[in-house]
């Protein structure tokens, strides 16, 4: 059984909470960079990271990574990788990727040159002189960085982010990724008997990921990966490992999920993401006024999520501030976690209140500030 050197991009910012996730599925030499993760497993894990990481963008496979100062380097570079130990004569082998401070500066000439040489070297394993691409997808990705080209294959196909139960969203929604390493930073972990309230629940993500979270539903147990149609590694590995994700799911979970939202058409929103992520009996949604929302009691602990709208236009910045202030109001005598979002560098000072705990994230390209306010 072979070992990949694999790694896992993700939001600057989630790295120690990505890096947390692959230990617990068991991946070893776990080493954390800006904005990725790397890994080591076998097949298992390979499958088990695709099924399982809540806040991974894809997995990549880690093919070769070696300097570059001319296309040269990088064509002679390329031609020494074992491509033909992934790629059959009749794959596709798409190219894509990007260069930052590099000799290399045009992505397109990259391209170019990475194509060219995965052909000859393809070439020369098949004897054939032409590849029609007709099979399965193997997207070739590469990233040049201080003159250091890393040449990876994507495992994943479709971002996974795509959990597949979210094709209806407002506006402005924060992806599932991120919105899944907020919970974490949250608090919120497997077999959590919580109470989380979004109470501008939009699209329903942070309800739904705390769901899926608690009750240690795999994000991806529903989905298809490009590696699967490879024929690389046997079925029966994936179907093990869906085995071993369903036999994980906790049903004794006392989690529960509290949304509401000013628009009604949020509201439905979310109970049909949550209808298709088979969590919507754990939730209740409802339509309601942030400003006017009262923290009920419960026997289990509370948390309250939230990502207020940000004002991008002066107007909207003007309201959203306004907002602030409320949720500071209305939010200073819960005795409870409460986590929130925003890039408004004077977000404390407006909701009147100094958080317990900062990180940086960002929500796309949009720098933020997660606030954490424990309980006191």
């Amino acid at each position: 059984m072979a070992n990949y050197r694999m790694s896992a991009p993700c939001h600057f910012g989630l790295e120690s909470v990505l890096s947390g996730e692959l230990k617990a599925l068991g991946a070893s030499d776990v080493k954390a960079e800006d904005g990725k993760v790397f890994f080591t497993g076998d097949e298992h894990i390979l499958v088990r990271a695709n099924l399982c990481l809540r806040t991974a963008e894809r997995v990549l496979i880690e093919l070769a990574s070696f300097p570059v100062y001319s296309f040269e380097d990088l064509f002679q570079g390329v031609s020494k990788i074992p491509l033909e130990d992934f790629i059959a004569s009749k794959d596709a082998f798409p190219v894509k990727g990007w260069s930052l401070k590099s000799k290399l500066a045009s992505v397109p000439d990259c391209q170019k040159i990475i194509k060219k040489a995965a052909v000859e070297r393809l070439k020369k394993a098949y004897h054939v002189e032409w590849f029609a691409e007709t099979g399965p997808v193997h997207q070739l990705q590469f990233s040049i960085m201080n003159d250091k080209a890393s040449i990876m294959l994507d495992t994943s196909g479709v971002g996974l982010h795509k959990r597949g139960y979210r094709p209806s969203a407002n506006e402005a929604p924060i992806k599932e990724t991120l919105a899944a390493g907020i919970i974490d930073l949250a608090g919120i972990y497997g077999g959590c008997n919580a109470t989380v309230f979004d109470p501008m629940c939009g699209s329903g993500t942070f309800l739904i990921e705390s769901a899926l979270k608690a009750l240690q539903i795999p994000p991806g147990i529903n989905r298809r990966f490009a590696a699967q149609a490879w024929g690389l590694f046997d079925d029966s590995v994936w179907q093990e490992e869906r085995g071993r994700g369903i036999e994980r799911v906790r049903k004794d979970c006392q989690f529960r999920g509290v949304g509401s939202d000013i628009d009604q058409n949020a509201v439905f929103i979310t109970k049909e993401n949550a209808k298709k992520a088979g969590v919507l009996s754990r939730l209740s949604v409802a339509t309601g006024d942030v400003r006017e929302f009262v923290l009920p009691d419960t026997d289990t602990r509370r948390i309250i999520l939230c990502n207020p709208p940000y004002g991008e236009r002066l107007m909207e910045l003007q309201e959203a501030e306004r907002l602030y202030k409320q949720m500071g109001q209305t939010f200073k005598n819960f005795n409870c976690d409460i986590a929130i979002i925003s890039p408004h560098e004077h977000f404390e000072q407006i909701y009147g209140r100094r958080a317990d705990k900062r990180r940086k994230l960002y929500n796309g390209m949009i720098k933020c500030q997660l606030y954490i306010y424990k309980k006191k």
